[in-house]
């Protein structure tokens, strides 16, 4: 980890964060107050289990949460982007976290200490309405991933996976949109699945030979949209 300055102006993330409903004055405020980090791909933003002391802001990258079973298993729960912001469910409700942040890519994040986070929930309702379309946001997130578990198999499963990946890691316009640009280790997409990573190699392996995706080196590309639709909805 590497600390550096970034200017809340000039951060790529500020026309879509919180950070964007603050008066002048408080963001410079915040300025003053927080601290920007450099995050080398794989290292530890923070830990379940810690008390938040703050939250962290997305300026660049992307963030894996994780959750670890008493089997220490990991279960991928969400990604997080640029101008995407963490640890404050728990840092509201004065709980622990419930997951471990880890880079999925280098990352810049900034982070503002509680108390000048609080201080900003209490004075400006534009900030305070942002953190409730949040959490209305991950709660809708959680039922949709508990309904999933609960009824849909495997194979539905990897499926809806890979369309949820493409929706939210779609390449640049410049480039070919059916490909997911980030590039996940099978070990990570059976962690998002909740089966074993055999399973998911397997039934890649049969979503290839089905025409549904290829391979383009690491990353995978949707052939058949349509035909993953019609896999992943099969349950319902």
């Amino acid at each position: 980890m590497q600390k550096i300055h970034l200017e809340c102006e000039l951060c790529d993330a500020h026309n879509i964060s919180f950070l964007a409903h603050c008066t002048p004055q408080q963001t410079e405020r915040v300025m003053s107050s927080k601290t920007c980090s450099h995050y080398k791909k794989g290292q530890h933003i923070f830990y379940e289990d810690n008390i938040p002391l703050g939250v962290y802001c997305i300026s660049k990258g992307i963030v894996k949460l994780v959750r670890t079973n008493n089997d220490g298993k990991e279960q991928i729960l969400r990604f997080a982007q640029q101008g995407e912001f963490l640890a404050y469910r728990a840092l509201i409700a004065d709980e622990p976290l419930v997951a471990t942040a880890i880079c999925v890519e280098d990352t810049i994040v900034c982070f503002i200490p509680r108390k000048f986070f609080m201080e900003l929930l209490d004075e400006n309702p534009l900030v305070s309405k942002q953190m409730l379309i949040s959490l209305s946001h991950d709660l809708g997130v959680v039922e949709e991933r508990v309904q999933s578990l609960a009824q849909k198999s495997v194979r539905e499963r990897v499926a809806e996976t890979l369309l949820f990946l493409h929706a939210t890691f779609k390449s640049d316009k410049t480039q070919d949109d059916a490909v997911i640009s980030i590039t996940l280790p099978r070990e990570d997409i059976a962690n998002i699945v909740g089966t074993a990573t055999e399973t998911v190699i397997r039934l890649l392996s049969e979503f290839k030979s089905d025409k549904l995706i290829e391979f383009e080196g690491k990353k995978i590309k949707i052939l058949n949209k349509a035909g993953l639709e019609k896999i992943s909805h099969a349950s319902l």
